[in-house]
């Protein structure tokens, strides 16, 4: 397999941001920068055999360092929401920014994807690979502890984007990272995602409150909305009378995956009917957020001039469940000290049969 450096652009120090490419023998490629480990561009064939680029993005530096979508970033050290903007380890109170209400989202405004990442390429037993490296000193966003993370991505030869992430800490800290990616399997220019067809192995969600804080209730998807056990439009439900949906605005909901936590297996796929591309999503994580965009500010110019528009898109986040810290009853994201944090997700792009 092949990969290109190539200058894209510096940061307001006049530091240089680079663009890699990554391709397969397949000719599907996927794009990356060392600003914020961001996932730029995935190009990938259609029915016809014609390339599209799946995800959302920009095209230049200077909108990745605004990026209020978050368009293809890894989010830590804690993705999604933390209830009241603090948590506690070891009888210690934690304070972080309130940057979603009284709720912290996503870490908070200092944001990993804004900052430059060290990279380097290889060659992996599965294929391409490239590592991003970012060391988070104690008290970086709140959270205690010296961190050093490493988020990688490996291109394989049967179409597989695999996202794993790493992370050690000298302190007891929380470790939840996810991929904030938007796709359109039509590609990132279809103007809605709304038709396309997802399927989730999921038979419960957290219920949360109308600041989307889990409740603590694990809710039942069966004769609901919330429910994709069978794969189904997302159209076909998002605007029904269901609290989960107007509380979110549309889906927007961290789904209970079936599969038990550390083992890799399929949990989600989405497909297109207009290009037949299908997404396929692995994962040895607890949870995965289902997000339709639902506050995507319409008239957002993205990549190669395209119009960005709210549900345009969706994201399907891997993740720990929402306020999982202070909830004691779901899955920890707390990371020992010393101890290794260590997951994998993998998104297989194929032709739907």
């Amino acid at each position: 397999m092949a990969y290109k450096k190539e200058l894209w652009g510096n940061m307001p120090d006049g530091k240089e941001v680079y663009l890699y490419t990554l391709e397969n023998g397949n000719g599907v490629s996927a794009s990356f920068t060392d600003l914020g480990a961001v996932w730029v561009c995935m190009l990938v064939p259609d029915r016809e055999g014609n390339k599209r680029d799946v995800v959302l993005g920009y095209d230049t530096v200077a909108q990745y360092l605004e990026n209020p979508p978050h368009f293809g970033a890894p989010i830590g050290r804690n993705a999604n929401r933390i209830a009241n903007a603090a948590f506690e380890i070891n009888g210690k109170e934690y304070q972080l920014e309130a940057n979603n209400g009284v709720n912290n989202l996503h870490s908070g405004s200092d944001l990993y994807h804004s900052r430059l990442w060290e990279a380097e390429v290889e060659e992996a037993e599965e294929g391409t690979k490239i590592s991003f490296s970012l060391f988070s000193p104690d008290g970086d966003q709140g959270f205690p502890g010296n961190a050093t993370i490493t988020a990688a991505y490996t291109l394989t030869q049967d179409n597989s984007l695999i996202l794993s992430y790493h992370m050690v800490c000298d302190q007891d800290t929380v470790a939840n990272f996810t991929n904030h990616s938007y796709f359109n399997l039509d590609g990132h220019d279809g103007k809605n995602a709304m038709k396309q067809r997802v399927w989730i192995d999921a038979d419960s969600y957290t219920r949360a409150d109308e600041g989307s804080i889990p409740t603590g209730e694990i809710t039942p998807v069966k004769g609901t909305p919330m429910d994709f056990t069978q794969m189904k439009p997302i159209e076909q439900d998002i605007n029904e009378d269901y609290e989960a949906l107007i509380f979110g605005g549309g889906f927007d909901h961290n789904w209970v995956l079936n599969h038990p936590e550390g083992e890799v297996s399929l949990c989600a796929a989405a497909e297109s009917d207009k290009t037949g591309i299908r997404m396929e999503v692995y994962t040895d994580l607890p949870g995965m957020q289902f997000y339709t965009a639902n506050f995507l500010k319409d008239g957002m110019t993205g990549k190669g001039g395209a119009v960005y528009e709210k549900r345009c898109c969706y994201c399907f986040e891997t993740q720990y469940y929402p306020d999982a810290i202070n909830k004691p009853e779901f899955p920890s994201p707390l990371l020992k000290a010393g101890e290794e944090y260590q997951t994998v997700t993998i998104y297989k792009f194929s032709i739907a049969e």
